[in-house]
C-alpha cells in the first residue's frame, strides 16, 4: 500500500510540475443536469405485456412526459410488429404537433421490438431516441418513471380487471389514462393532477369543518374518483 502512495504522489507531483490540473473538473454536464435543464423535452416509452382470460398475450405501448408526468397510451396488439411500433411512432409525432408540445428527446430502452425506423420517424420530427445504458442507474432515472407508472398500471387496473380480448383492454387502458391524467394526483408534480393546476389550499376552517366529498366510479368501480359536492 505504501508504494501506491508514493508512485500516486509522484504522478500528482510530475502533472503538477508540467502544469497538468492532476483532478480537472468535468467540462460536459452530468445526467442529472441534462434531466433537469431538458425536464420539459423529455419523453420515455415502454412496451409492456398483459395476458387476458384465455391465455392470449398482448402487448400494450405507453409514453410518459418526464415534467408533468402526463402519460399517452399509443395502444395495444398481440403482435408488436415493426410496422406496428413505427406507426406508433407516427401517431406519437402527430398527438404532440397537435398538443404544441416541444419534445426533443425520447428515452428508451434497447428492446428489439423497437425497429431502427421508429428511431428515423423521431429524428424527422426533431426528437431525438436516446437510449438508456446498460446498469446505469441515475441514467435510468427517467426510465424509472415510466417503469413506476407501469407498476401503477398494473396494481390498480390489470390487477383488478378480468381482461376479455383486445378491444375490453384497450377501453380499459382509455379510461385508465384519463383517469390518471385527470384525477389521479401525482407526489412528483406536487400532488397535481398532469393536466389541471394544483387546488388552491382551503384555509377557511368552516370550510374544512363541511367538506363534502363526493365519490364516483370508473370501470363498475375499479377505479374511484374523489370530488368536492357543488
Amino acid at each position: 500500500m505504501l508504494g501506491v502512495h508514493v508512485a500516486a504522489s509522484t504522478v500528482w507531483e510530475i502533472l503538477k510540475e508540467a502544469g497538468i490540473d492532476p483532478a480537472p473538473e468535468r467540462a460536459s454536464s452530468t445526467w442529472a443536469d441534462f434531466l433537469r435543464s431538458q425536464a420539459d423535452a423529455l419523453l420515455a416509452c415502454d412496451i409492456f405485456e398483459t395476458v387476458t382470460l384465455s391465455g392470449a398475450r398482448l402487448y400494450v405501448f405507453a409514453v410518459i412526459e418526464h415534467a408533468n408526468r402526463q402519460i399517452r397510451i399509443l395502444g395495444a396488439t398481440a403482435h408488436p410488429t415493426a410496422t406496428w411500433v413505427m406507426q406508433a411512432a407516427k401517431n406519437l409525432v402527430m398527438d404532440l404537433e397537435d398538443a404544441g408540445c416541444r419534445t426533443r428527446f425520447l428515452i428508451r430502452d434497447r428492446d428489439a421490438k423497437f425497429p431502427e425506423m421508429f428511431d428515423a420517424v423521431l429524428a424527422d420530427a426533431g426528437i431525438a431516441v436516446v437510449l438508456s445504458g446498460v446498469r446505469v442507474p441515475r441514467m435510468n432515472s427517467i426510465r424509472s418513471i415510466m417503469e413506476r407508472w407501469v407498476q401503477t398500471c398494473r396494481r390498480e387496473l390489470l390487477d383488478r380487471t378480468l381482461i376479455w380480448n383486445l378491444r375490453h383492454l384497450l377501453h380499459a387502458l382509455r379510461e385508465f389514462e384519463q383517469f390518471y391524467n385527470s384525477h389521479r394526483p401525482h407526489q412528483g408534480i406536487a400532488n397535481a393532477r398532469p393536466l389541471y393546476p394544483l387546488p388552491a389550499p382551503i384555509a377557511d376552517p368552516d370550510k374544512m369543518a363541511r367538506l363534502d366529498i363526493r365519490r364516483g366510479d370508473r370501470l363498475g368501480g375499479t377505479l374511484h374518483e374523489y370530488e368536492h359536492a357543488a
